[in-house]
């Protein structure tokens, strides 16, 4: 499990506003792109410089496919990142802070001590 590369999933994906749309029309499609493309390059390299080893288990790569903003905190997403992509993709269909309260009311069953968001 990588903590690490999930942030960096959800952190890539919602500074692009086309991957955006492409997360929120086909994750799985979009998972299976970014794990295979994306996963290994470098943040803010300036050559295409990347890494082998990074690639998600099956839990992360099914969370992040089924867009389950629960289970990716359980796994030690940060919510932050979580929340701020999820807004991009849902905010829409709702109304004024609608998605923001279901997103809080789904996580209610937590209780501390919350899983280790630290990478």
């Amino acid at each position: 499990m990588s903590k690490y590369l999930l942030d960096k999933f959800l952190f890539t994906v919602d500074r692009d506003p086309e991957l955006v749309e492409r997360y929120r029309e086909d994750p799985r499609g979009t998972v299976a792109w970014w794990e295979a493309e994306e996963a290994n390059r470098l943040l803010n390299a300036i050559s295409d410089e990347r890494s082998t080893w990074l690639a998600f288990d099956d839990d992360e790569r099914e969370a992040l496919a089924s867009h389950d903003h629960v289970r990716l905190f359980e796994l030690g997403a940060h919510p932050f990142l979580t929340l701020t992509l999820f807004i991009a993709m849902f905010e829409r269909d709702h109304g004024p802070m609608e998605y923001q309260l279901a997103y809080g009311a789904a996580m209610q069953h937590l209780s501390l001590p919350y899983p280790d968001i630290s990478t």
